[in-house]
């Protein structure tokens, strides 16, 4: 069978500016189907959420299965799937039924999935009973269940425990998935699929992939198991690689902070395997939006194997950042090589002394888009006895962020002139080396609200 799939997936679809997520990359592989008969049960969904193009397109992908595996069998089209292995339809609605048995005829297979119509509820239990029924339990053919559906349960027993009782009959169960008008649990896909999950599960929002879907994995199914499995995976640069754990099979390492590379010296050469690895990465971009985990990923195997891994991406929201105070802006002169002195007139300063600057950053959380927030920022400077002497206030109005959601809003370069002959704190020696004691005190608090109180008037003289 050879790759029979590949995954990649991200646990979360969106992080802080500095935030960090996991990453799991997956394969299965499974012997020669030519060598090792095989059955192969396609379970369809032709509930009334696939009217139209869905129901079109997923029987074109189910024929193209069909004619994949009746080359790989015995390395021709001939119309009879060889080799000993055989195919079954089972469709299902409201409830599900056996379009055909485990047969080799492929103009009756591909008649069946001609023959399916679209309407009814969803009932993936009953789907799952009949086609462990299609089995004949003294057969040493592999067992494969392959479920395509495009919603959720809404008819029926709960399936988890059908699909449970199918994989410990040694069933392999694969799940494809079309979002469908209802929506989809990816969840439930993964419970019911043979482990590991991110191998035995393809999911998609665009029917006009499910021919994709079916071949890639019919093709996988009719190749050898991988031997020799190199895979290089390199990240966008706007993520770093903060730890590797040890994968399930197989051996990975770091070859610098965006690459890494997993070695697996053979997968599914006499059954059916998977293997995982999950690695953690931290974004370090300076930039917003939504971005792009790997830049490349490579694989390579002896076999040839040809397989594509997804490409998933993560939306990164950075804090937004306020500066209310700019720097003064500089006034410049020129002295030129001849002049001993110069005078200028540089223009007016209020409000300043000798002494030193303290400039304060404060990150306001959780605030809310489309409101401005103010900012009361108090200074005091502590003596020898414990008292706190005023050095200053500030109000500031921080302007409205239009995020989607309440963000940190980080307020930088609040700045206090502390004069010199005003140093009261201990040990003082009013030199610019001498100690400051300082407290800060913040109040905040949000300038647009819809909060109407009775009516009042308020006069401040």
């Amino acid at each position: 069978m050879g790759i029979t799939n590949s995954n990649k997936q991200i646990h979360v679809t969106q992080i802080d500016c500095e935030g960090t997520l996991k990453v799991t990359l997956a394969l299965s592989a499974a012997p020669d189907i030519s060598f090792n008969p095989t059955d192969i049960v396609l379970v369809l969904d032709r509930s009334g959420s696939m009217t139209g193009s869905p129901l079109a397109n997923m029987k074109i992908g189910a024929k193209t299965f069909i004619d994949i595996i009746d080359e790989a069998t015995d390395s021709s089209k001939d119309g009879m799937i060889g080799s000993g292995s055989h195919i079954g339809i089972v469709s299902f609605s409201d409830t599900a039924s056996a379009d055909t048995q485990l047969i080799t005829s492929v103009a009756a297979l591909k008649a069946a999935v001609d023959g399916l119509s679209a309407g009814g509820s969803t009932n993936h239990a009953d789907a799952f009973s009949r086609a462990i029924s299609l089995f004949d339990p003294s057969s040493s053919n592999a067992k494969v269940i392959v479920m395509f559906t495009d919603g959720k349960t809404t008819a029926g027993a709960p399936p988890a425990p059908v699909a449970a009782a199918a994989r410990a009959l040694g069933i392999i169960i694969y799940c494809i998935g079309l979002i469908g008008a209802d929506g989809i649990d990816v969840n439930a896909l993964n419970d019911w699929a043979t482990d590991p999950d991110a191998s035995h599960v393809a999911v998609t929002p665009n029917d006009s992939e499910l021919e994709d879907l079916f071949a890639d994995l019919a093709a996988n199914i009719s190749k050898p198991g991988a031997t020799d499995i190199v895979i290089d995976e390199k990240l966008n640069p706007d993520f770093n690689i903060i730890s590797v754990s040890p994968p399930s099979k197989g051996t990975a390492m770091m070859v610098n902070a965006t690459t890494l590379q997993w070695k697996i010296s053979e997968l599914g050469v006499s059954g059916n395997e998977g293997a995982s690895l999950e690695f953690f990465i931290q974004h370090v971009g300076q930039t917003p939006g939504t971005k792009l985990i790997n830049q490349s990923i490579a694989y390579s195997d002896t076999e040839g194997n040809s397989v594509t891994f997804p490409e998933p991406s993560v939306k990164v929201e950075c804090e937004v950042v306020v500066m209310p105070e700019p720097c003064p802006a500089p006034v410049s002169f020129t002295v030129n090589g001849c002049q001993d002195s110069v005078v200028l007139d540089l223009g007016d300063v209020y409000l300043e002394s000798l002494g030193r600057i303290v400039q304060l950053d404060v990150t306001l959380k959780r605030v809310c888009p489309g409101k401005r927030v103010a900012l009361g920022v108090i200074l005091t400077e502590i003596d020898c006895a414990g008292t706190e002497h005023q050095c200053g206030m500030k109000t500031l109005t921080i302007p409205a962020h239009h995020s989607s959601n309440c963000r940190d809003v980080q307020v930088k370069c609040i700045k206090f002139v502390l004069p010199e002959d005003l140093n009261v704190s201990c040990g003082s020696s009013n030199s610019m080396c001498g100690v400051r004691n300082l407290k800060v005190r913040f109040i905040a608090h949000y300038i647009d609200t819809d909060f109407r109180c009775c009516q009042s008037a308020v006069t401040v003289p």
